[in-house]
């Protein structure tokens, strides 16, 4: 299963950065190839992607989510689609992004495409669009609109 992972520095408050990318409806506007998200629970989201004109839809849970620290989620139907979203404090007005996402390409277009390492380049252009989202929302503004709840990850199998 390929496994894409970024960073980026973004000029913005953690608080802001991580209000910012918990609303999962607005992630059209940095996310290339998706066409929208609809947040049915709080742990759960349903996506419609549209990628080498193929449209896809698929639904996907919250598996962890801690306030400024991290996002982590999976999916439940359809794709085939992991991944987790750190947020780490540089200081009081700067924020590392680190981004990983496991998924299993379907057909031979996303297979060549993860392959030739097409899906790295696309989450890097998402990351400097959400940079820019990001640096251009008033602090307060953007930190008041996120999610502020709290998802444990559930125990495995040895309790943990």
């Amino acid at each position: 299963m390929p496994q894409m992972s970024d960073s980026i520095d973004v000029d913005a408050p953690i608080s802001a950065v991580y209000a910012l990318w918990t609303r999962f409806e607005d992630f059209p506007q940095f996310m290339g190839g998706v066409e929208s998200i609809t947040q049915q629970t709080d742990k759960r989201l349903h996506w419609v992607v549209k990628i080498a004109g193929v449209e896809r839809e698929f639904d996907a849970e919250i598996t962890e989510q801690h306030q400024d620290e991290r996002v982590a989620w999976r999916s439940i139907d359809g794709e085939t689609h992991a991944g987790v979203v750190t947020f780490h404090r540089l200081d009081d007005d700067k924020t590392r992004v680190n981004v990983q996402i496991d998924w299993k390409p379907q057909g031979i277009v996303e297979a060549a495409g993860a392959l030739l390492q097409i899906d790295d380049a696309q989450i890097g252009k998402d990351l400097r669009r959400f940079k820019e989202l990001a640096e251009s929302a008033p602090p307060a503004a953007a930190a008041e609109s996120g999610w502020d709840g709290d998802i444990d990850r559930p125990s495995d199998a040895t309790g943990r």
